[in-house]
């Protein structure tokens, strides 16, 4: 019996993903799994870039703006809510498909979590005083000398992904992207890998012209909104940080969007790098065709 198939799309953010998503499941009549955990969040619309209804063209899509920023939600808990939909899906599709920047979100659901030292309470409350105490750049400097490669690809100003990696740095007593990939799991499916790509010049035009955009319709409103949960760490994340400090008199409103396209160009590079070190089967230009012969391609039947 053959095996269902998950096509896992992925690369930067600002590339074509989901547009490219969108024509490839209409081709297969499939539906669409996000992995992007930006856009998990309901409150949290036009700074994610969450596609709209006329965007999604019809086609089902899932982990869309399922959760609140109020709701507690880890990797652990997508994995075990992606599969369990899979297993929906499967009955119905041979093929289904995720798509999603989330490059971890995506290894948790094709090779399942990394298994990790436990971590004593004396640890936490070392690293979260030192944080109290000193900031995040004290964080980000103390990670990029106990794990420089983890810190290529790590979200710099998530001080929660931070915190994590100092925790198992220092009770392992090796660097935390030393358990990554040690551990993957047999699934039920076989994943077909894409990423998506485009020229380094043409991607950073992209990011820009998407702000701008973001702008145009009601960013800045959005982010006012949200202000006053600024600590949640749904909301630690590009685009809303920037405005936030804009609110603060820290910033002008130029240089917050000036920060915002900045930070965004600086993500799709870790990301880009996440994609370096983890190669995706099929490497696409951002304007291939989808049709018959790509599927051929990919060794899938209409």
């Amino acid at each position: 019996m053959k095996k269902h198939k998950l096509i896992v799309i992925s690369g930067p953010t600002a590339v074509g993903k989901t547009s490219f998503a969108v024509a490839l499941a209409k081709l297969l009549k499939c539906p669409i799994l996000s992995s992007d955990a930006r856009q998990f969040y309901k409150e949290m619309c036009i700074g994610t870039a969450v596609p709209s209804k006329a965007e999604q063209q019809g086609v089902r899509h899932d982990f869309i703006q399922h959760l609140s920023i109020h709701d507690s939600y880890s990797l652990g808990d997508f994995e075990k809510d992606a599969l369990a939909l899979l297993d929906e899906h499967f009955a119905k599709h041979s093929v289904v498909i995720m798509v999603g920047g989330s490059n971890l979100f995506n290894e948790a659901v094709v090779h399942g979590l990394d298994t990790f030292p436990k971590v004593s309470e004396k640890t936490k409350e070392y690293w979260q005083s030192q944080y109290e105490k000193k900031g995040l750049t004290y964080l980000q400097q103390e990670l990029q000398k106990l794990d420089p490669n983890y810190f290529q690809t790590v979200d710099k100003y998530n001080h929660v992904r931070l915190l994590r990696a100092l925790h198992i740095c220092t009770a392992a007593g090796k660097p935390y992207s030393s358990f990554l990939g040690q551990n993957r799991k047999q699934r039920d499916f076989n994943a077909i890998s894409i990423e998506i790509c485009m020229l380094r010049e043409q991607l950073y035009d992209n990011i820009n012209r998407r702000v701008d955009s973001m702008m145009e319709k009601g960013l800045l409103a959005e982010a006012k909104v949200l202000y006053p949960h600024k600590h949640l760490n749904a909301l630690q994340t590009v685009g809303y940080r920037a405005l936030f400090r804009y609110f603060e008199g820290e910033k002008s409103i130029e240089d917050a969007v000036a920060d915002i396209k900045t930070n965004t160009r600086r993500f799709a590079k870790r990301q880009l790098t996440w994609l370096r070190n983890h190669p995706c089967v099929h490497k696409l230009p951002y304007d291939t065709a989808v049709n018959t012969a790509l599927i051929k391609q990919l060794g899938l039947e209409i």
